[in-house]
């Protein structure tokens, strides 16, 4: 269960990434240094949609955590990028080529594989303070470097910094929600007595922040494969460290995991250079489908 729903966030999140980068680009690169990117697109009707999506995302993914391990449910949010992928096909009436199959293909047997060679198993759900604190230092420390970085370099590299910052920020998220998600099963009045639950708002609200700017620094497929790439491997650390998740690593396991894990991130560079999510990179605006005549409904609103 926790793994279709983690399916379910991943796919209402592909479709958000499009509707919120629509509203970026309807902002415009002179309007957002004018009044800055954030003001402008809180003017945008369909970067809320967009918000709304990622929240309905949200709610899917902190159900999986709270049923799954860390180290199983983040990693199958990188399929992600395959619903994107299937969602830009649509939008631009364009067929899968031999790069978006490979991709695809690799990515589906990669996940699976890792998933089952590995049979992540959580070790507990109350993580010691120290673990904690260091976890928060050594997130925060990640973040800002990445961060850093993009004030300098080529656009890609830019959106390719914000992607990294964005995915270690959401696996941090991923883990509070996680912690607040088992604490909730003791009452709403306990989870308010600690602080992961503030926390949550906070380093996801940060991750949603720098998730916009890697949108608008460069081309989403320097963002989301940095992004998609960095996110499940912060997760499996984070779910060792803080929850004492067990990989299995006996009887030659360690290695079969750590192929697919290559396979799977091979497979994710592959598909974010896709034409149909490359094409971001050439500033090539997101239009709607053309509605054929007599037809009601059947593309993404427009703000």
């Amino acid at each position: 269960m926790a793994i279709v729903l983690a399916l379910l966030a991943a796919g209402a999140n592909a479709l958000a990434t499009v509707l919120q980068r629509i509203g970026i680009e309807e902002v415009g690169s002179k309007a957002a240094r004018r009044g800055g990117l954030i003001a402008g697109i809180l003017h945008r009707p369909i970067w809320f949609a967009g918000l709304g999506l990622a929240t309905v995302s949200f709610l899917l993914q902190a159900i999986a955590l709270s049923l799954g391990d860390l180290s199983t449910v983040q990693p199958v949010m990188v399929t992600e990028l395959l619903f994107l992928l299937i969602i830009l096909g649509i939008w631009f009436h364009r067929s899968l080529g031999w790069r978006e199959w490979i991709g695809v293909m690799g990515t589906a047997s990669g996940l699976g594989a890792f998933l089952a060679a590995s049979a992540a198993v959580g070790g507990h759900d109350r993580p010691l303070a120290e673990d904690w604190t260091l976890l928060l230092v050594a997130s925060i420390g990640g973040i800002g470097t990445a961060c850093a970085l993009t004030r300098r370099g080529p656009r890609s590299w830019r959106a390719a910094c914000f992607g990294v910052a964005g995915g270690i920020a959401f696996a941090l998220t991923a883990a509070l929600v996680k912690t607040a998600a088992d604490q909730w099963t003791r009452g709403p009045w306990y989870v308010l007595s600690h602080w992961q639950g503030y926390a949550v708002a906070v380093v996801g609200l940060s991750g949603l922040v720098i998730s916009q700017h890697a949108l608008d620094a460069g081309p989403v497929a320097a963002s989301q494969s940095a992004l998609l790439i960095v996110n499940p491997l912060a997760s499996i650390v984070m779910g060792i460290w803080l929850f004492g998740d067990r990989l299995r690593v006996s009887g030659g396991r360690e290695a079969i995991e750590a192929i697919s894990l290559g396979v799977m991130f091979v497979s994710l560079f592959v598909l974010s250079h896709s034409p149909l999510i490359a094409s971001s990179a050439r500033e090539e605006r997101l239009t709607p489908m053309p509605r054929p005549a007599g037809a009601h409904g059947g593309h993404l609103p427009s703000a």
